[in-house]
């Protein structure tokens, strides 16, 4: 398990992850010294526990992660930030939904109306499709849409 953005852009932790070893022991002052979130923080613990070393708690002893309670406290937090990248998943997809029942998730189509009418008339002279597709920089089933006014291609009569 690799860290997250936020331990890479920490020159100094990255140099310790470096340079620890099997039976080494890692001292900090607090959690939050060593992560900025639960998710950083168990990445990082994983990652220093494949390279067999350990990691001590200077204020919170509780969760060193040598000790059975440790692994336990550490176990639990893994399981609450699970919990909480879960949570925030199903409120994503419930979010895009009512956008989308809402018509605010919309894409705007690829294709203008003088790009379609340059591809119906390349497409006209023979051209295949693919390439014209390809030309364009949109898939097949894209050109297909705009060609046959399907989709966000299809007329809007309420304009």
């Amino acid at each position: 398990m690799c860290c997250h953005s936020n331990a890479h852009d920490r020159a100094e932790l990255q140099e310790m992850l470096a340079y620890v070893r099997d039976g080494d022991k890692v001292r900090v002052k607090s959690p939050d010294r060593l992560a900025r979130s639960t998710t950083d923080l168990l990445a990082l613990v994983e990652q220093l526990k494949a390279k067999g070393v350990a990691l001590k708690f200077v204020d919170n002893p509780a969760l060193n992660s040598d000790t059975p309670q440790g692994e336990f406290m550490l176990t639990v937090l893994a399981a609450i930030a699970q919990l909480e990248r879960k949570t925030i998943r199903e409120r994503q997809v419930e979010s895009i939904a009512i956008a989308k029942q809402d018509g605010k998730y919309e894409k705007a189509p690829k294709l203008a109306l003088d790009q379609i009418d340059e591809a119906r008339e390349r497409v006209n002279a023979g051209v295949p499709k693919a390439l014209v597709a390809r030309d364009l920089g949109v898939s097949r089933q894209t050109l297909y849409a705009a060609l046959n006014g399907a989709g966000k291609y299809a007329k809007d009569d309420s304009a």
